[in-house]
This record gives structure tokens, sequence and C-alpha cells, in this order.
């Protein structure tokens, strides 16, 4: 096994060719965190945008593409961002992201959503979860039929929401690609008041954020583009949602909306009206992330199961990285009630915060 450490504009013509062929041939690879040009947006925006290129016998076998942090502290790519990802490799090839790692000298690698159906993630996996996606590959109105069959309370409720936005003087329309500047200004705006409403880390209070939303948006081909789709009353946009699309699958990823029409749900419609739109533009799912939200539980068709954990390498920061982690665990199984919890939280809100910070 050979391993190279690249940054993805030093991929030559057969590795691109591979990574593609790679995507196209698994469908566990749809979501487009797993493009190439997704790696090429994150090398704009981040310098420290490596890929690992495996090859056996000459020949091109896997990627890992990864942030590479301070003193080799290795997280997924896009950081904090990225809510699913993972090796790129040949269908039905096992991969085995640790032994890749060991031997291009990587010393922790941490990832929190890989895909657990790669089995290579499970031996440092510590718990799993999932995240949420709605199939449109039966249109609006397969979905719709199969979400019935679950409950009809959520779809009840977006009846009643539209039926208030059908009263609001001026009419509404939807925008799936919205390119107006202010668009992508009023989701930033939108979204950092958000932020500091409920006190959650405001991800764009760090340049790199924004950069790589830019140079999404900035990609457009038939495999991989960025997207920017608004909810307007009376030609103002009151919601606006900023993510990217594969060839299969739409990454709902930064919607908002304006506070002052809250009444009528404009967060809720505009997603709504994206499921409407998806299969026409030859999608197959739209993912919304992993997250105990109400939305999304109502709305998704089923969960893709994820992975969170670490990889330690023989070396001085992964023995480190170990006895921290001992720590922490040996805390939560002490009887000390709902406190036996902060120690964990308090490393992962750590780890969360280093992420954004370590480019």
């Amino acid at each position: 096994m050979d391993i190279a450490i690249r940054k993805p504009s030093e991929l030559g013509a057969a590795e691109r060719d591979a990574w593609r062929e790679f995507v196209a041939a698994d469908p566990a690879l749809g979501s487009p965190y797993f493009a190439v040009e997704f790696a090429e947006c994150c090398e704009e925006a981040r310098n420290d945008t490596r890929v690992l290129v495996v090859r056996e016998n000459g020949q091109i076998t896997g990627f890992l593409p990864f942030q590479q942090g301070l003193v080799g502290y290795a997280r997924p790519l896009g950081g904090p961002l990225s809510d699913v990802h993972g090796t790129i490799g040949e269908p039905g090839r096992e991969s085995d992201p640790r032994a890749w790692l060991r031997e291009a000298g990587i010393p922790v690698f941490e990832f929190h959503g890989a895909l657990a159906s790669q089995r290579g993630f499970h031996e440092g996996a510590a718990e799993f979860d999932g995240s949420w996606m709605i199939d449109v590959s039966n249109g609006y109105e397969g979905w719709e039929a199969q979400r019935r069959t679950v409950s009809s309370k959520p779809l009840r409720n977006i009846a009643t929401r539209y039926k208030r936005l059908n009263e609001v003087e001026g009419g509404y329309n939807f925008v799936m690609a919205d390119d107006r500047p202010d668009a992508f200004e009023k989701m930033i705006d939108w979204k950092r008041e958000q932020y500091q409403t409920t006190g959650v880390f405001d991800v764009f209070s760090v340049p790199w954020t924004r950069k790589l939303l830019e140079a999404i948006m900035r990609r457009q081909c038939d495999h991989f583009s960025g997207v920017c789709s608004t909810l307007n009353i009376g030609g103002e946009i009151v919601a606006v949602h900023v993510g990217m699309m594969s060839d299969r699958v739409c990454q709902y990823w930064f919607p908002t909306f304006d506070r002052a029409y809250s009444t009528l749900s404009p967060g809720l419609l505009l997603l709504v009206e994206t499921i409407r739109t998806a299969e026409a533009l030859g999608q197959q799912g739209i993912e919304l992330g992993p997250g105990e939200f109400g939305f999304k539980k109502d709305l998704s068709t089923y969960q893709v199961p994820l992975a969170t954990g670490t990889f330690c390498t023989p070396s001085m920061l992964g023995h480190l990285h170990q006895i921290g982690a001992a720590m922490v665990k040996s805390a939560e199984a002490a009887p000390l009630g709902p406190a036996s919890a902060w120690p964990g939280k308090a490393m992962r809100k750590i780890d969360r915060l280093a992420g954004f910070y370590a480019a």
C-alpha cells in the first residue's frame, strides 16, 4: 500500500477521474460532501485542506479528504461544518481508514459524521447517530404519500401554513436558484442574528466559513453546484437557504428566515417548496444532516447511519488524546448524576470550536 498526501489542487487527471468514478458507482457517496469539487472549494477557503491518495500495486483504490490541523490533529473535510464524511473508494472494497492514517503519519483523526456503512470507522467509533434524508425519488406526491402513512399531522400543519401564506397581500413565489447578491447576504445576516439570539457559536465569526460558501456558489457544473433558494412575498425575500447539490442529493445546509414573518413559518415552507422542485432537477434526496429537530423528524423519510469517534495512531499526540478520552469516560461513568456528562460535553464543545479556528 502506498499513501500520498496531496492538496486537492495537486491531484492529477487520473486521480480526479478515479475519484469521480468511485462516487458515481457508489450510492452511499451521493452527498455533495463527497464531490472532488467540494474538496477544491475547501482548499480555496482553508490552506490546511489535504487528501490521502491510496494506491495498491500502483492502482488508485481510495481517497480520504481531511483538514490537517496543528501538529497533525486532523478533522473531516469542512471541519465542524461537515455533516457527512468518509472514505471514497471502489464499491465493495472495504476501506481501512485507521491503517491509511497510520501509514500517512497522521496522529489523530477525529470524526463526527462518518458513514457507518463504511465499517472501517467502527473500530474508532464511540457513538452512532444519523443524518435525516427526505426521499424525493418518487416526486413530491410520492414523498407526501409516504409521510401520510407515518403521520398526517405535519402535512395538515403545512396545509394550514399555505392557507395563511395565500392570504398575504402581494402573493408569494419560490426561486430555487436565486442569484441576487442580497439573497446570500440576507442569509448571512439572519443566520448571525439567530446565532446571537440562541447563544449558539456564530460560524460566520471565522472568515473561512463565508469563503467556503462563496467558493461553493461559484461552482456550477452537472455533478456539483452551489444553490441559493428563496421564498418571496410581494417580491421581498422572507426565507433563504444556501447549500449545495450533487447530481443526486441536495444538502440542505444554511436555511433561515426573516423573524418578522415567523407566524407564516416561511422556513418550513421554503423547505417544502424545495421538496416540490427537487425531482425536476434530477435529485433523489434532500439531506438535512443530523440533529434532534422536530421538522427533520416530521419531514424525513429515513436516516443515513453515521459514526462519531477518533482514530489515534502510535504517537505522543495520539497517546495524550487517549489519556484525555479515558479521563472523560471515567467521569461519565462516575455516580454524579447529570454532572457526570459535563466533562464530555465540555470536551466536545472545545473540539468543535478548535475545528473552526484551526484554519
